[in-house]
């Protein structure tokens, strides 16, 4: 089967993608490495860790994946609409500092200028909408943020959600009734577990779902493994099945081809295109030079109150600004996360990682108790407020590609420090953010134990590796988003994303991308 365009990916940038070129008239498939996720999953999911991951080497097919690196541990998801499936939703466009980071700004672009209707398109896409509701848990950051001195920096974040009324499903409200029908939000707090009501803004719901009507082709659990550019023209893709291995599927042929797989399946393809296959040999040294955390911190406080209930709203409804680098959310976790509080442990202090690792350990050492209290704690995910904290300021981490011990010694992305820019492992305004926070809830402050004894960056948004460059000596992709050395081949995805966001960035990959479609001409036939 050939095609105008192949999109391998169906998140932010692979869904837009879809909607722009089938609305100028070209002939589009989309190759998902996941499944269509249902709200049947959805409620399996939040119910079961073995429905909820992603982890084909197991042959779990769900839709949440976490992944183990040196020094970052992602999580992201999978499945048809990517992260959107288990983003908290949030729509936020970055500060100044974004735009002008000298990571991009020297490409002859004013990219606040060049972005900014494309931010109007995407919000309205993605209906933003102000969180209207607040509970127990925005008072708490209220609280906080008071106490850090910044409650004016303090309200409602906007969301990717439909507030209308919960029990009744109303026309399409989005798009003069051209989307599905839709319910109001049941504020469950459900939604980093994926929404089973059908509120939350989805990409299968919007971009992905308009793309389809206009004969897009979405194809499920098609894993590409390589690329071939062909003498004639085009590329062809090999595929397979992510977790069938004897599955097998034909080529796929297609005039040009748009990397969206996220950073992740973005990088690991092109590096086995560049480095094994030697498909794609031409590719710059650069890639995955330059990738991004967001500069993040997780962290939290564990309410005392045994029958508190904290997850009456939408997973993340509010947020502050400590200071000008800084951005704070709270985040509800739902039963599917309980899990997580096996990775929490006491809030420790120290900007030395070796002596932190020391003080963590011997805070456990010296009081067990407390940990096995916390890990053991009576309805853990209706008491805890996670906080993410995210800055913009220049710091990244790399990765390569080889054989993993951790991975079976099967080949995957490695992560490496650059030294003088390393990602943080450790931010003293998040501690100082739970401590507060643990103040207004009566409650435990606490912290990851993969950031406090590993060492290791935690984030949900991580960025980069196909920086724009004005050649490929200091660029993957240009400011057309066309991988240098290889016309028809670009990608449109977070890893094309050259600076830390500093926010929630899925609103900039999704105005990044359409702009990237906005370049391209209609199809002339």
């Amino acid at each position: 089967m050939e095609y105008d365009y192949a999109i391998i990916g169906s998140g932010f940038g692979g869904s837009v993608s879809a909607l722009r070129l089938s609305e100028k008239g070209y002939k589009v498939v989309v190759l998902e490495q996941g499944n269509h996720v249902t709200p049947e999953d959805m409620e399996e999911g939040d119910n079961s860790i073995r429905h909820l991951n992603w982890m084909p080497v197991f042959g779990l097919s769900g839709y949440f994946s976490q992944d183990f690196y040196q020094h970052v541990t992602l999580v992201r998801g999978v499945g048809v609409g990517g992260g959107s499936n288990v983003y908290a939703a949030v729509l936020l466009r970055p500060k100044n500092e974004f735009f002008n980071d000298p990571a991009w700004s020297g490409l002859g672009l004013d990219w606040e200028k060049e972005l900014a209707p494309h931010y109007v398109t995407a919000s309205a896409m993605l209906g933003v909408t102000e969180n209207p509701a607040k509970d127990i848990q925005d008072a708490f950051l209220k609280t906080t943020a008071e106490k850090m001195g910044a409650g004016d920096a303090y309200g409602p974040t906007p969301n990717g959600i439909y507030f209308g009324a919960p029990e009744e499903m109303r026309p399409d409200p989005f798009f003069n009734g051209d989307g599905p029908h839709r319910p109001g939000c049941h504020l469950c707090g459900r939604c980093l577990t994926g929404c089973p009501h059908g509120s939350k803004n989805t990409l299968d719901k919007n971009y992905l779902y308009l793309a389809q009507r206009l004969g897009a082709v979405v194809l499920p659990f098609r894993k590409v493994t390589n690329i071939l550019p062909q003498e004639t023209g085009g590329y062809l893709l090999h595929l397979k099945h992510p977790i069938k291995k004897f599955r097998k599927y034909p080529a796929i042929k297609a005039k040009k081809v748009i990397l969206s797989a996220g950073v992740v399946g973005t990088l690991e393809l092109l590096f086995h295109c560049r480095d094994v296959a030697k498909t794609l040999p031409e590719i710059s040294g650069q890639l995955g030079k330059v990738v991004r955390t967001n500069s993040e911190a997780i962290v939290g406080a564990l309410a005392s109150d045994e029958a508190l209930d904290l997850t009456c709203g939408t997973a993340i409804s509010s947020h502050f600004y400590p200071d000008a680098h800084t951005h704070i959310t709270q985040n509800r976790f739902p039963n599917g996360y309980n899990f997580m509080k096996f990775f929490t442990g006491p809030l420790v202090d120290h900007p030395n990682p070796v002596i932190r690792s020391l003080k963590t350990l011997g805070v456990i050492a010296c009081y067990p108790s407390k940990l096995y209290k916390h890990w053991t704690a009576k309805n853990w995910n209706k008491r805890v407020t996670v906080l993410t904290v995210m800055q913009h300021l220049d710091n990244q981490i790399s990765f390569v590609y080889g054989r993993k011990a951790s991975f079976l010694f099967r080949r995957g992305l490695k992560s490496r420090l650059v030294k003088g820019k390393e990602a943080p492992t450790f931010l003293p305004v998040a501690n100082e953010a739970a401590k507060k926070l643990a103040e207004a809830c009566d409650g435990l402050p606490v912290n990851l134990l993969t950031e406090s004894i590993g060492n290791t960056s935690t984030t949900a948004h991580i960025l980069g590796g196909c920086h724009m460059g004005s050649s490929f000596k200091n660029g993957v992709i240009d400011t057309r988003h066309e991988v240098f050395g290889y016309p028809g081949l670009y990608v449109v995805d977070g890893s094309a994303v050259s600076a830390n966001i500093g926010a929630n960035p899925s609103l900039t990959i999704t105005a990044l991308a359409e702009r990237a479609m906005s370049l391209v001409p209609a199809n002339s036939g």
